[in-house]
């Protein structure tokens, strides 16, 4: 028998939090303090200090560092040093954090004065203070600085706004289904190549989305084929070669299919390194080229240890260039289907030479005009929610966005295979009509790299 909770459980319940935010945080979502319903949102000005390093730069997290520092501004007048300021009805209020210092609490535990530090002692007097009237919660993305909270009796959470519920879950943009009806599979091989597709999915699929694939088979044969944007028919799908790249499985034959299906506006393609997701992409580009002004190729630039670009010698394009070598290498590898004198790759270096095919850094693209571009955005998976939105609100019209990740192999400090914008993506825009997801699984790189993905 479920227990009635008692009237102080109850009340502490319904009792408001505290959450201080880390800095962290903000770069990651600049509207964060809009996430926190009827809670109280501390920031201490240690954050504030670290975020005037980041205002500078075309970056995302620079971006939303200025949009942050703006929405503090515009609380005008003192309160936000005592009292606080009220988000409106029904909200809590925001109030930046003082401390004094490091807390000899602190400085006998972790010996350095460090932004980190300096936050864990805001945190800390403000527990002692308010423990009694309020839950004080460190909202951070640094897994550290929450252990080193924890360490001190405080509560500490992930930001978790932008995190999808269960990777497991994630949609995977394919069924199998087996002994399916041998006379369906017939038909489908035979003018017009589709199938009424409601009896049929009614009683196989009933999560069944636009333009979900599909293999079909029994011990007799099998069949590839795509449901169409209005669920009205299941169509065969071709292994076609698209710019001398042949598909090698049926998950880089759907790939290629939502690649080169114009009635689809935006794609992504997740799998393990050497699936094929980059070179399907660049091959499928080039397939469709005369429907699109330019094609951009871009990744973000991640780099090792977090540090910024600057860590390396060298100018600003030697630094960038072993970030943009391997889309370079995959072009590379089309272009050697052919022979030099071949004009389908003279026509690729005609392309590069006229910037009708461009590759450059994530960061570079920002603020161009993104009218009837095909748009690949490699290693998405080390792309925040906030940065993906950025970008597919950009395209313009007559625009394909393609993105390409491995959601288990995340480069970013701050980002997991639940939180990274790859992930939310495809959890979000699951079952819309312009969108189509593969999950290559299949390594065809070679033997060698596909043993070593699998056992190291």
């Amino acid at each position: 028998m479920k227990q009635r909770k008692s009237l102080k459980e109850v009340k502490e319940l319904k009792k408001p939090k505290s959450f201080i935010l880390d800095t962290n945080v903000i770069l990651h979502d600049a509207t964060c303090i809009n996430q926190f319903q009827e809670n109280d949102i501390i920031i201490p000005l240690t954050v504030i200090e670290e975020l005037d390093h980041f205002k500078r730069g075309s970056q995302v997290i620079n971006l939303n560092a200025r949009e942050f520092a703006r929405t503090l501004d515009s609380m005008t007048g003192t309160a936000l040093f005592n009292g606080g300021v009220s988000m409106g009805k029904g909200r809590g209020r925001v109030r930046i954090g003082i401390s004094r210092g490091i807390s000899s609490e602190i400085k006998e535990i972790f010996k350095e004065d460090t932004p980190d530090h300096r936050i864990l002692s805001v945190a800390l007097d403000i527990n002692k203070k308010i423990k009694n009237e309020s839950s004080v919660i460190l909202v951070s993305k640094d897994v550290n600085l929450r252990m080193k909270a924890k360490a001190l009796g405080i509560l500490a959470e992930d930001y978790t706004t932008d995190r999808i519920n269960s990777i497991e879950e994630l949609y995977s943009g394919k069924e199998i289904f087996e002994n399916f009806d041998d006379e369906l599979i017939v038909k489908l091989f035979q003018s017009p190549f589709e199938l009424p597709a409601k009896q049929i999915l009614k009683k196989i699929d009933r999560d069944a989305v636009p333009n979900k694939f599909y293999i079909l088979r029994n011990t007799n044969r099998s069949v590839l084929a795509y449901l169409d944007q209005e669920m009205e028919n299941l169509h065969k799908v071709d292994k076609n070669i698209i710019y001398g790249i042949k598909p090698r499985n049926a998950e880089q034959t759907f790939a290629v299919d939502a690649l080169t299906n114009n009635n689809i506006q935006l794609v992504t393609m997740t799998g393990k390194a050497g699936t094929g997701k980059t070179l399907l992409a660049l091959a499928s580009a080039l397939h469709v080229r005369k429907f699109y002004r330019q094609i951009f190729v871009a990744r973000p630039i991640v780099p090792l240890s977090n540090k910024d670009i600057g860590f390396l010698p060298g100018d600003v394009q030697s630094k960038i260039e072993p970030y943009m070598q391997p889309l370079w290498d995959n072009l590379r590898v089309i272009q050697d289907q052919f022979s030099e004198t071949d004009k389908q790759s003279q026509l690729i270096s005609n392309m590069i030479k006229d910037e009708k095919l461009v590759i450059e850094p994530l960061s570079y693209i920002r603020g161009r005009s993104l009218q009837r571009i095909f748009f690949i955005v490699d290693e998405a998976q080390n792309l925040t929610p906030h940065e993906i939105k950025t970008i597919i609100t950009r395209a313009g019209e007559g625009s394909k966005v393609v993105f390409t990740g491995d959601i288990y192999q995340i480069d970013h400090p701050y980002l997991d295979a639940q939180s990274n914008g790859l992930s939310y993506l495809i959890d979000h825009f699951k079952g819309q009509k312009l969108y189509a997801h593969v999950n290559l699984e299949k390594g065809e790189r070679s033997e060698l790299a596909e043993l070593a993905s699998n056992l190291l």
